[in-house]
Order: structure tokens, then C-alpha cells, then sequence
């Protein structure tokens, strides 16, 4: 329910500006959150039966096809854990591989979910255009950390 009633420059960069934050907003969450939380054992990280160890992924969305092109947010910020690419094999460095891909699902999670804050200050329309455009630009990502981790708890599970 629209609130607020700005011009259309003003609405427009207000559009531009909070998307950034809202996604900073949302790791800096998923930073404070003790490591505990991104546990397989959660129920929103926990591997579901439907998702065969990764299979579905590769066979319905064809994944392995684009998760390349898709950029590594955690090159630009210091805490972050580069996910790009696996260089240490070790048992430790895959969990913690594994736990950072929780973190990443659950800050993609949390960067989508606000969309409807914009319904403050726009028209029912360009709200529908915020939940496509959060859509579009999080559920790559949180297909690819659902992909890789199922894929690297299969090899932890071989260990």
C-alpha cells in the first residue's frame, strides 16, 4: 500500500539506491549470524529428496551450463569466501565451502524477501516489476549454492 509520494526522479533513485543496501543490509545479517546457524541439518539448507544430490539441478535448470557466468560477490568484500573456484580439497576447507554456500542461500534469501518495501513509494506495478527483478537476479544464485553444496556433501560423504 503506497504511502509515500515522491517525484518520478526521486522514486527512481530511490529505486537504485535501496536494492544496494537492501543487499548489503541482508550480508551483513548473514555475517553476524554465528556459523552454527548454516548447519546442513537446518531446515532451510537441508537437502530435500526431490533434489536428487544436485541432479535435478543439472537436469532441469542445466546449471552447470551458466553457474560460470554468474559473479562472486565475496571477491569484493574482505570477509568474504571466495566460491569461484575450489583450489583447497581438504575435508576442512569443503565444509567450510559447504557452510559459506548456507550463508550465500540464506543472504540471497534475505537480499529477495524485501521486495515489497518498494510498494511503499511506487505503484502495485512497479512493485511487480521489484519481485521479478529480485527474483531474476537472486534465484541464479541460490540455485547454484544449493547445487554446489549438495554436490560437495556428496564428496564429504565419500571421505
Amino acid at each position: 500500500m503506497r504511502i509515500f509520494y515522491f517525484d518520478s526522479i526521486t522514486t527512481i533513485i530511490l529505486c537504485f539506491v535501496l536494492w544496494p543496501l537492501l543487499q548489503l543490509g541482508a550480508m551483513e545479517i548473514t555475517y553476524r549470524l554465528p556459523r552454527s546457524y548454516y548447519s546442513v541439518d537446518n531446515w532451510i539448507f537441508k537437502p530435500r529428496s526431490f533434489e536428487r544430490q544436485g541432479r535435478f539441478y543439472e537436469s532441469v535448470f542445466k546449471v552447470k551450463s551458466w553457474k560460470h557466468l554468474l559473479p562472486d560477490g565475496a571477491r569484493y568484500f574482505k570477509r568474504g569466501y571466495k566460491k569461484k573456484e575450489l583450489s583447497d580439497f581438504t575435508t576442512g576447507n569443503l565444509e567450510i565451502f559447504v557452510m559459506e554456500t548456507c550463508r550465500a542461500e540464506l543472504t540471497h534469501i534475505l537480499g529477495a524477501l524485501p521486495f515489497f518495501l518498494f510498494g511503499l513509494f511506487i505503484e502495485p506495478v512497479g512493485v511487480f516489476l521489484m519481485f521479478i527483478y529480485a527474483i531474476s537476479v537472486n534465484l541464479p544464485c541460490l540455485i547454484v549454492q544449493r547445487y554446489n553444496r549438495l554436490r560437495l556433501l556428496r564428496v564429504l560423504s565419500r571421505r
